[in-house]
């Protein structure tokens, strides 16, 4: 059971965080939340769908590492086999906590970053330190801390995105069909896409608007990501020996 506390350089001053890439550290994960200040990193690699959240029904951007639950064709006995790893996934154990502070008088809250101290990563023997000898932040702490401020901001852009994209209605379901080489087929179904014809036919204006916010940008890259989804297969097919026929 997860049991996350407030870091800080007196209960947490010998502990290490395992950086390594595999199953048994969590990392057995098919899909992660992403943004569009990522897309650019994030398409070299994965494709980028969005996802229906049900209780509010907004939409927001996933990458895809596999096909189903608990699959991440990524990951290899030397690791996790891509030049980038997203942040909602770089940045574990940790997350974003609040905390009541007294400023100028008047109780605030104040994000505050916060360690999962049962998590497998965790540990005093191996991987990289989170202070150093007299208390100091470690490089790789206020590498963490960007990591998640990065993310807060994130998830505000991605409403903000989302609702563009709602609005415009340049969202469709996406219906995902895969067929491996021994001829076993497969249907993703939940997802959606970019509406390529709609984007086309918008009005200048609305073009224009969405050049000046970046999300022109931000669509194309989520557009050309869709490429990787063969090379997502071939993963696939090799990791189960598969051949073509």
């Amino acid at each position: 059971m997860a049991k996350h506390e407030l870091v800080n350089n007196v209960d947490h001053k010998d502990l290490k965080i395992n950086t390594n890439r595999c199953t048994e550290l969590g990392d057995n994960l098919w899909y992660t939340l992403t943004f569009p200040d990522e897309f650019r990193a994030v398409q070299a690699y994965y494709p980028i769908f969005f996802q229906k959240e049900g209780e509010t029904g907004q939409f927001a951007p996933v990458a895809l590492f596999g096909f189903q639950h608990q699959e991440n064709l990524f990951l290899n006995n030397d690791g996790w086999d891509a030049g980038y790893i997203p942040i909602t996934v770089a940045r574990s154990p940790f997350t974003i906590g609040t905390q009541t502070q007294d400023v100028d008088g008047k109780p605030q809250q104040q994000r505050v970053l916060t360690l999962d101290v049962e998590h497998p990563r965790v540990n005093k023997d191996e991987g990289q330190s989170l202070f150093m000898e007299f208390g100091g932040n470690s490089d790789y702490l206020d590498s963490v801390a960007a990591m998640m401020e990065a993310i807060h901001h994130g998830i505000e852009a991605n409403k903000e995105f989302a609702a563009c994209l709602s609005e415009l209605e340049l969202l469709e379901p996406f219906t995902l069909d895969v067929e491996l080489y021994d001829g076993s087929k497969h249907q993703m179904v939940g997802l959606y896409a970019i509406n390529e014809e709609k984007l086309d036919q918008l009005p200048d204006e609305k073009m224009a608007g969405l050049v000046k916010s970046g999300y022109l940008k931000a669509i194309h890259f989520a557009m050309a990501s869709q490429g990787n989804i063969g090379q997502l297969l071939a993963r696939k097919n090799k990791q189960l020996g598969l051949k073509r026929k």
